[in-house]
């Protein structure tokens, strides 16, 4: 059974991911160093023979180290980042420590791995389309655009990369980058867009919108993605970066009029208080987000499966039935705005 690391697997894609593996017979071992919004709800398997947790920072090198020497994985998929943009705003230095810092303790984890045991480990680094920045005037943008990022979080992202790709380039380590658009799906933290939409709509609250809601972003559902990112691991070049969308674009506003739309259509949800209203705009907010995935279609033979409609009642339909991921982090779940300049 071959061994995978996962790095950030209590997190939402991370833990999806973690249950695909499993799926496809690999024997998993989690790293994450547990913040507040993680969590091992979504992981199916985490009391079966094939998984192991670690509460591990990867900028704990050798802790990291010692992991890799003893199970000895055939790669690692680094999704350990801090993501939220409006924290980024507020205080970067944990997005500085763990999306740059952690991003080089880990190529130096592998480093001395890989000179002790005479052998190769692959790594998959998943990024972002925010790397990119603003994609105006209907372009898309392709591996080869500059990267051009707004916040403090996709700068930290976009350094990230860059050290990712000179590390393989300088000491010749086996690397690809993914650059995924937006994902959704079940498990997601409440603070990002569309959970934090549906449980404002269960509890009775205003649904928040920045600015008049015309930012556009890309939209993919979370399994779509990992499976993208296992074509990517398997089948992806050395050196190169990928990048993961559906070219489903959609402005916040609609985005919240499509939930209440479809809520409305299967009665649930809906509440008189579910009405949309407009609050102060994040600074530096980037106006629009959108992939050129074309290499990864063509290349890789990957498609999304998941139209939009569908992953958005099926992530309803998952939040409504799993009741107990939203209690766990009920206590936790602050929707005051954070990342305004004070």
């Amino acid at each position: 059974m071959k061994k995978i690391v996962v790095t950030g697997g209590l997190g939402f894609i991370g833990s999806n991911l973690i249950n695909l593996l499993h799926k496809r017979g690999f024997f998993v071992i989690n790293l994450d160093k547990k913040q507040f919004y993680s969590s091992d709800f979504n992981i199916i398997n985490k009391k079966k023979h094939n998984y192991k947790f670690f509460k591990v920072d990867i900028n704990q090198r050798n802790k990291v180290l010692r992991i890799l020497m003893k199970y000895k994985p055939v790669g690692i998929f680094n999704l350990a980042a801090e993501t939220h943009v409006d924290r980024s705003i507020d205080d970067a230095s944990n997005f500085i420590k763990s999306n740059l810092f952690g991003v080089y303790n880990l190529l130096e984890a592998i480093r001395s791995y890989q000179s002790k045991v005479k052998k190769n480990i692959r790594l998959l680094h998943i990024s972002t389309d925010e790397v990119y920045g603003d994609i105006l005037g209907g372009r898309r943008s392709n591996e080869n655009f500059p990267y051009k990022p707004s916040s403090p979080y996709s700068a930290t992202k976009a350094g990230g990369d860059h050290l990712i790709n000179a590390y393989c380039r300088t000491y010749g380590l086996d690397i690809t980058i993914s650059n995924c658009c937006n994902n959704y799906g079940p498990g997601q933290y409440p603070e990002k867009l569309i959970p934090k939409l549906i449980f404002c709509i269960k509890n009775n609250k205003p649904l928040e919108i920045y600015g008049k809601g015309k930012n556009i972003r890309e939209w993919i559902y979370v399994d779509d993605h990992c499976e993208a990112l296992l074509k990517v691991f398997n089948r992806g070049k050395k050196g190169e970066s990928y990048n993961i969308g559906t070219d489903f674009n959609l402005s916040n506003l609609n985005l919240a009029k499509n939930i209440l739309k479809i809520s409305k259509m299967k009665n649930i949800l809906i509440n008189k208080k579910s009405k949309i209203k407009f609050v102060k705009d994040r600074p530096g907010h980037d106006y629009r987000y959108a992939l050129d995935s074309k290499k990864i279609r063509k290349k890789l033979k990957w498609v999304p499966k998941t139209n939009f409609n569908k992953g958005i009642l099926l992530t309803i339909n998952w939040y409504l039935k799993n009741k107990k991921f939203s209690s766990s982090f009920s206590k936790k779940i602050d929707l005051r705005r954070i990342g305004l300049l004070k």
